[in-house]
């Protein structure tokens, strides 16, 4: 069992025919994911890597049953693409695309909501669950299937910290890079229910890093729902109040989101909290092992 994508997600992307959407298809299909369809207006009837293109998301839905989708298409029209994605019945939308204003995505928010579907994004790399499917971007070489969930908001940070449980003879059972922008379709406290549901994730690693109080709010329901261990970085230590650090929601704003609070906040919860990113698989095979010896 996996987290949100399985051997069954029939995965669209739109914006196949771009650069970035071509070579993040190749990489998919050698995932082993089921890419199925590609949409760029215009391009109807072309074939990207063996993969089908459609004019509209509409049609790549009736002739392909896609029911994921992967968005690459540029900024200004990232908004269009996901209302379309919704309305022709997606119901995972993986936003890859960053720099998208803000407003546009409040109301792409609220309107996936509403229509039932989830949003991962966007400014992300994406999902996978190892031996399965991935939707995104990150890469498939750090990658074992196995027993541990990640939830990230960095995506460098990602790659590292799941590689490292890769090299230590662990693997994951899904992984979720949520994307660093203010406003994400998925949080902390949306992810973290579907991995404590999941019988094949035996404990989960959460990435962090400073500005808003996803981490805290993460932390809290560590702390009163969730049962398995959970090993946390927060990225950001040394970084000054009132500086943009990387991420549009990387920011500490009037002494809230600093990395010494988020720290506090989970260490509160239970939850190990590694002060560097090469100490997590160590902490979480220990974890494991405490949880196994029960």
């Amino acid at each position: 069992m996996s987290v949100l994508v399985d051997g069954d997600t029939r995965v669209l992307v739109q914006g196949i025919t771009g650069h970035q959407g071509t070579v993040h298809t190749v990489q998919m299909l050698k995932f082993g994911s089921k890419v199925v369809a590609g949409a760029t207006p215009g391009k109807g009837g072309s074939v990207v890597e063996g993969v089908p293109v459609f004019d509209s998301v509409e049609e790549a839905v009736a002739r392909t049953g896609a029911n994921a989708t992967c968005i690459f298409v540029p900024a200004p029209f990232a908004k269009d693409a996901l209302l379309e994605a919704v309305d022709a019945g997606i119901r995972l939308a993986v936003i890859v695309t960053e720099h998208i204003p803000f407003h546009d995505m409040l109301v792409m928010f609220h309107y996936a909501r509403m229509k039932g579907a989830r949003i991962i994004g966007p400014n992300c790399p994406g999902i996978a669950a190892p031996g399965q499917a991935k939707v995104g971007i990150i890469p498939n070489v750090v990658f074992r299937p196995g027993r541990v969930g990640v939830i990230s908001r960095s995506g460098t940070l990602t790659y590292e910290i799941v590689s490292g449980i890769k090299e230590i003879g662990l693997g994951q059972s899904t992984c979720i890079g949520l994307g660093g922008d203010p406003v994400v379709g998925t949080s902390f406290v949306d992810a973290l229910p579907l991995f404590e549901e999941d019988p094949e994730t035996d404990a989960l690693v959460v990435v962090g890093e400073i500005g808003g109080s996803a981490e805290e709010e993460a932390a809290e329901y560590i702390r009163t729902h969730l049962s398995k261990p959970v090993v946390a970085y927060i990225a950001g230590h040394s970084a000054p109040p009132g500086k943009r650090m990387g991420h549009a929601g990387a920011i500490i704003a009037r002494g809230r989101g600093t990395a010494q609070s988020k720290v506090s906040a989970l260490e509160a919860a239970g939850a190990q909290v590694a002060r560097f990113p090469y100490e997590i698989p160590s902490l979480v095979r220990d974890a494991l092992a405490a949880r196994h010896a029960k």
